[in-house]
Parts: structure tokens; C-alpha cells; sequence
């Protein structure tokens, strides 16, 4: 690492923050601070950027929802590592639930410890730069308007000038979110690619079931934004190789509104937001994140659901190390119609899936 990390250590007990002390510092690109109180936590970070806060909860000054709320106001991308002397399921839930990004138990197992700040400061500043993008997207959005009423009068001769600049921050706009997108596909090497692979099994459903031109473009735009809400999800739930617990599966359940959210500002793509709000949502209504049922999904967003499906299901995962082989993974789509999926959407499915994937 060429920066050194910035790490808080918010712990009343004086050998716990000496043993952090003596280990971030052998390692020589870390700049620890601590200190022994919840209010001279917040009061340091309001001073002062960190990479990675690490809390050791219970504290006496202070509860852990006030603690977690004060630090996410100064900074609502900081990045939390809970330390905890003993874990219960509840426990965890609610500190999930607070904000916090993941765990480390006593006694401190080193290397998970390091992996936890590096990750976390990777986050930390994958998310911060999302959060002054979405802010430039707004700021750039409020000038665009001053500049319309500015240019009223002159509109005959500036049509098809602004019509270009809006083509062109469109465009800009578009790229920029998509790179954040791909970005999260690639945290993972099982999943690198597969935005673009699920988009290529929903264009050709779309297709197969006569959307037009620019229903089949939304589809594929939100194909490739799809996952964008994973940002706040940490590795240690992506990539996690056994089963999900429930306060880890509720993480996930979020990802289709915070991917809304962080696309709220951009109009422009109204439609696409709506597609990627319900691209988990099931025919029969036991989907998430509203539990949405038939027509009352959008078509695209249903479209979606399969092919994302069908993807995950043909390519290896962290919890799967082989694919499914394509006629097991299109006996599951069988299945699954009329409860998962959408007859329709399965039908034309099966109609294009050879031409889409041929081995």
C-alpha cells in the first residue's frame, strides 16, 4: 500500500488498543488512533477521515445505535468492523441492521483482521466516491435546469444545442454508473461478466416476445445496473461459501432498493430503476424486495429474473464451485414456471435459450 490507512479504534480497554497498537504498527502503513469512549469516537471523526472504524461494543457512555447513528452522520460511508467478545445470532442482526459492515471475535485472529481493514478501506473509498458522484450528478442536474430557464428566450436557436448536451451528460452519466456496476461484478471472479451475460439472455427473450426497440434497450440497460446495490454488501457475505445465515440473507434482500436509490437521480433512467426495484420479485408474489405478484411486475423486471436465474445458475460460485449443466439448469426454469417465473417469459425462454447458449 503506497497511503497509509487510516484506522479509529473506539475501545475502553487500555491492553486490547496496545495489542492493536503494536500490530498496525509492525506492519508500518497504518495510522491508528483510539479512543476510549463512544462520544470521543464521534468527536475524533468529526475531525478527522477514517478508513476503517473498529468498535468494540458495549460501551458505557453510550448505546450501540446511538454510537452507529452519531459516526453515520458525520459520515454515512464509513465503514464499521463490530469487535465482539462473544456472538449471538440477535446481536448480530441488530448491529447489521444499525450499519455495521462485518465482525471479528476475540481473540483476534490477525489476518482476518488485516483482510478486514484492506476490504473495508476498499469500500470505503469505492463508496465515497459514489456518494460525490451521485452528489455531482444532482448538482449538475440543478444547473442543467438554471441553464433551461437562462436559455428560454434564445430555445429557437439553442434546440439543437442542447439536445446535445444532453446526449452528452446522458452518456457520461450512463458510463460512469455503468463502470461503478461492473466494478461490483468484478469483486468477485465468479461473477465477473455476468451483468453482461444476463443481459444477453434478456435481449433475446425481449426479443423472442416482441418488446420494441426501446423496451428491449431498458431491459439491457437494467440488466447492466442490476446488481449496483451490492456496493454496501460485505465480501465476507458475496463470497461467502456456505449457506447464508438469516441477518446475512436480509443484507442481500436490501440490494434491489439501494441500487434504486443510488440511480434515483438520474431521471433519465426512470424507467430502468423500476426494473431494477423488482428484478426479484416472483410470479407468486413470495419474491422481494415488495413482494410483487403476476402483472403486477413489470414485464422486463420478470424477463430479468429469469435470465439473472438462468446466469447464476450456468456459471460457478463461491458456494458452487461447477456450473449446472444446461439441461439441469433448464429443467429448474421448467420448474419453477408459474411460481418463480412467468409462464410466458419461461416459454419464450426455452425458444431462444440454445441460440443463447449453445453448450
Amino acid at each position: 500500500m503506497t497511503d497509509t490507512t487510516r484506522v479509529l479504534l473506539i475501545c475502553e480497554e487500555e491492553e486490547l488498543a496496545a495489542v492493536f497498537r503494536r500490530h498496525l504498527t509492525q506492519k508500518g502503513s497504518y495510522s491508528l488512533s483510539v479512543e476510549n469512549s463512544g462520544h470521543k469516537g464521534i468527536a475524533a471523526l468529526e475531525q478527522k477521515n477514517y478508513d476503517v472504524i473498529i468498535i468494540k461494543f458495549g460501551l458505557f457512555d453510550i448505546g450501540n445505535g446511538e454510537l452507529i447513528n452519531g459516526l453515520k452522520k458525520i459520515d454515512p460511508d464509513c465503514i464499521i468492523v463490530a469487535l465482539l467478545s462473544e456472538q449471538n445470532e440477535q446481536q448480530l442482526k441488530e448491529l447489521l441492521r444499525l450499519g455495521v459492515y462485518d465482525f471479528i471475535s476475540e481473540p483476534l485472529n490477525l489476518e482476518k483482521l488485516f483482510f478486514l481493514i484492506n476490504k473495508g478501506t476498499q469500500m470505503h473509498s469505492l463508496m465515497s466516491a459514489n456518494h460525490k458522484l451521485t452528489q455531482g450528478l444532482k448538482e449538475h442536474n440543478v444547473t442543467l435546469e438554471k441553464q433551461n430557464i437562462l436559455l428560454a428566450k434564445r430555445i429557437e436557436e439553442s434546440t439543437k444545442n442542447l439536445t446535445r448536451l444532453y446526449e452528452d451528460l446522458h452518456s457520461t452519466y450512463l458510463r460512469t454508473i455503468k463502470a461503478l456496476a461492473q466494478a461490483i461484478d468484478a469483486r468477485d471472479h465468479y461473477t465477473h461478466s455476468h451483468s453482461e451475460n444476463v443481459a444477453r439472455y434478456a435481449e433475446a427473450i425481449a426479443r423472442e416476445m416482441k418488446l420494441s426497440v426501446k423496451e428491449i434497450e431498458t431491459v439491457r440497460e437494467a440488466c447492466e445496473l442490476h446488481d449496483l446495490g451490492k456496493i454496501g454488501i460485505g465480501d465476507s457475505i458475496l463470497s461467502k461459501p456456505t449457506t447464508l445465515n438469516d441477518a446475512e440473507w436480509e443484507q442481500i434482500k436490501k440490494h434491489p432498493l439501494t441500487g434504486a436509490q443510488i440511480l434515483e437521480p438520474l431521471a433519465f433512467l426512470n424507467d430502468v430503476i423500476a426494473l431494477v426495484r423488482q428484478h426479484h420479485e416472483h410470479y407468486d408474489g413470495t419474491g422481494y424486495p415488495e413482494g410483487r405478484k403476476g402483472a403486477d411486475i413489470l414485464l422486463g423486471a420478470r424477463i430479468i429474473h429469469l435470465a439473472d436465474a438462468y446466469e447464476a445458475m450456468r456459471s460457478a460460485r463461491s458456494y458452487r464451485k461447477e456450473p449446472l449443466p444446461k439441461q439441469a439448469a433448464i429443467a429448474e426454469i421448467k420448474k419453477n414456471s408459474g411460481t418463480q417465473f412467468d409462464p410466458k417469459v419461461v416459454a419464450a425462454f426455452l425458444k431462444v435459450v440454445d441460440s443463447c447458449d449453445p453448450g
